[in-house]
């Protein structure tokens, strides 16, 4: 029977198609880090000018002219700050995250990309010339600075305020949308399409997902990037949150963010399901 373990008792993660059984659990962990690491990594570019956007709003006004900005200031380099630290930390953060995704353990992933986060985030923000930009010296830097930068973990609690509200939208929605295109639009089983119908659904479904992950997100992640600015040094959470007001941390590069999220999301999860597909595991969602 398909719901008994190899010794013959009775197990739930077997109940399904699909044993979830540890090398289960590794194959997702290593999509995780596929579709993470290489989504957060290739929008470094939006990213920088996000970051800066929210720091520096007088300087940096738009994602067009923010852009132009770092190019003309710092070259095509200055648009990939923080690529390292990016790609380390939401790879750690994607094994975590997709790989316990059964289980809901996210707030494990977060503690993983948190000291990244923080050194990716002095990265962007620095003024040229006061802080490095390679990733082990900056690194080296967040650690013989950390009473100023309350390195490594600094930043955990607006983390997890931007991320757990956004993985619990990432989750619930994109599950619910998969439901919603396989109950309204696709009405035959989700396995008699073919593949590429199936992981077109994930894609639509992911990005969707992720313009809703963004927007309820956003006030926390701007608290993140305010805390790596040199004038917000030694104030707490609260006191910069109330300094720049509720209005401006919802809304400050929020159009930036709104297409980031929703483009990384949809490609994590489309990478995710690419892999899953490819290790005989099926697509998620839509059952």
């Amino acid at each position: 029977m398909s719901h008994l373990a190899p010794t013959g008792k009775w197990d739930a993660r077997y109940v399904g198609p699909v044993p979830h059984d540890a090398a289960y659990y590794a194959k997702c962990m290593l999509g995780g880090v596929l579709a993470c690491g290489i989504t957060h990594a290739g929008i470094t570019p939006l990213d920088v000018a996000k970051c800066n956007m929210q720091v520096n709003p007088t300087k940096y006004k738009g994602l067009t002219s923010g852009l132009a900005t770092l190019i003309r200031e710092e070259g095509q380099t200055g648009i990939w700050k923080g690529f390292g630290p990016t790609f380390v930390g939401y790879s750690l953060q994607g094994m975590f995250k997709y790989g316990l995704y059964e289980h809901r353990q996210k707030v494990f992933a977060d503690i993983a990309l948190c000291p990244l986060e923080m050194t990716k985030v002095k990265i962007q923000t620095s003024p040229t010339g006061t802080f490095p930009t390679a990733f082990g010296a900056a690194l080296a830097e967040m650690s013989r600075t950390k009473v100023e930068t309350r390195y490594p973990f600094g930043s955990l609690v607006p983390l997890w305020s931007r991320q757990i509200p956004y993985t619990m939208a990432k989750f619930f929605f994109y599950e619910k949308i998969v439901q919603l295109f396989y109950t309204h639009v696709f009405l035959e089983p989700k396995e008699t399409y073919a593949k590429t119908t199936q992981l077109g659904v994930t894609f639509a479904s992911g990005y969707l997902a992720g313009v809703v992950c963004a927007v309820v997100s956003h006030p926390a992640d701007t608290v993140v990037s305010l805390m790596g600015k040199p004038a917000n040094k030694g104030k707490s959470i609260g006191t910069i949150a109330s300094e720049t007001g509720m209005v401006t941390l919802a809304t400050k590069g929020i159009g930036t963010r709104v297409l980031m999220i929703g483009t990384l999301t949809g490609f994590q999860w489309w990478i995710y399901d690419s892999f899953k597909s490819s290790m005989g595991l099926g697509t998620t969602g839509g059952k």
